[in-house]
């Protein structure tokens, strides 16, 4: 994100005959970043490890950094952004959040785009 704006586009497949769910329950995804296709995205649900650790992101407002992690007999890092997004919804079938750096300019610096195709 240093060298400037970043785009995440997920695309999943309407469905045809089925109920339809709402766009963020949607299972799998294709994964672009700024243009070019990076590989698949899917919906996880929050386990105790991920209850765990969004407990203590908590108090973060705003930032980035690295936190410990402790897993099965080994020490790993995770990585984190907390940050305010501004969600933009354009039909059933597609939504956009935009971060937006208070000290910029007002122009997003990630988005990310949910579509339906």
């Amino acid at each position: 994100m240093a060298s400037g704006l970043v785009r995440i586009a997920l695309e999943c497949d309407k469905k045809q005959g089925e109920d339809a769910v709402r766009l963020l329950e949607e299972q799998s995804w294709r994964a672009y970043c700024n243009g070019k296709k990076c590989g698949f995205a899917g919906r996880k649900e929050c386990g105790a490890k991920e209850w765990k650790l969004l407990n203590a992101l908590e108090p973060i407002s705003m930032g980035a950094g690295v936190m410990p992690s402790y897993g099965e007999g080994e020490r790993t890092e995770i990585m984190y952004m907390r940050a305010k997004f501004e969600r933009i919804v354009g039909s059933r079938d597609s939504e956009a959040f935009y971060m937006l750096n208070p000290d910029s300019n007002g122009a997003p610096e990630l988005s990310i785009y949910l579509l339906r195709v």
